[in-house]
């Protein structure tokens, strides 16, 4: 579990994040949305590190990022993995090669036991009979696919995610959201997806929370979302083709 309690972040005079609190749950995957510039990228990266805030907390199970040792930092950097908008795969590497870097740099499995993990990986997300490939050789949606199996071959207590369906067509962005949220359950990981898709919202989204301005303006599920009377989350809904056909298919 991940608790944010009073994040606050400016930059200069601008307030970019103001006062924010929120809980991300196990097993569940834990979407924050929003217009641009209202923060999701900014508190993300406070969450996991990148950023500062000026003020606040972030608790992982208890330990709050912002005061613990870099000792105790570094050991809670190997309990995360991360998805990045643009997979972030190695040219030079081989899929293979690219699952095993984390398992090369902080694992303490000798060669076999790392190469069997990077496999395993592999596996569960349908890419093994595309391990000795290069990143190049590989579709947007089979990058992704590769870098959900480097994200999780250090068996991560926490994933992060930012913008995983970005460039991706809208079949393919299905199949990485039920991956994202299949793995999210079976390992019971904290995972926090950063997302404008409303596809994803509606698809896995277990917790949400929509950020205007900077502020926490509305948090539920995507059952909730539907019903809500918050203006700005429905001025958000409503430029989405997919949530007007929803809500006209349920009148």
């Amino acid at each position: 579990m991940i608790e944010i309690e009073s994040i606050s972040k400016n930059f200069e005079k601008q307030v970019v994040l103001d006062n924010i609190n929120a809980t991300f749950g196990n097993g569940k995957t834990n979407l924050i949305i929003g217009l641009s510039g209202a923060g999701k990228t900014v508190l993300l990266k406070c969450i996991v590190g990148l950023l500062t805030p000026d003020s606040g907390k972030v608790l992982y199970d208890g330990r709050d990022l912002i005061t613990i040792s870099k000792k105790e930092r570094l050991m809670l950097r190997r309990e995360m993995g991360m998805l990045f908008q643009s997979a972030a795969l190695f040219d030079s590497m081989s899929v293979l090669e690219n699952v095993m870097f984390p398992l090369d740099m902080f694992s303490d499995m000798n060669s076999d036991d790392r190469l069997k993990r990077a496999r395993f990986c592999l596996e569960r997300v349908n890419m093994i009979d595309a391990q000795y490939k290069n990143p190049s050789e590989l579709s947007g949606g089979m990058q992704k696919r590769a870098a959900i199996a480097r994200a999780i071959a250090l068996e991560p207590r926490y994933l992060f995610c930012d913008e995983p369906n970005s460039g991706l067509d809208p079949q393919t962005s299905l199949i990485i959201d039920e991956l994202i949220h299949n793995i999210t359950e079976e390992y019971q990981i904290t995972t926090i997806v950063n997302t404008h898709d409303m596809n994803s919202v509606m698809g896995i989204g277990d917790h949400i929370i929509f950020l205007a301005e900077g502020r926490k303006s509305w948090e539920g599920t995507k059952d909730e979302i539907l019903y809500t009377d918050n203006s700005r989350l429905n001025e958000f809904l409503f430029s989405s083709d997919l949530l007007r056909k929803v809500r006209k298919s349920e009148k």
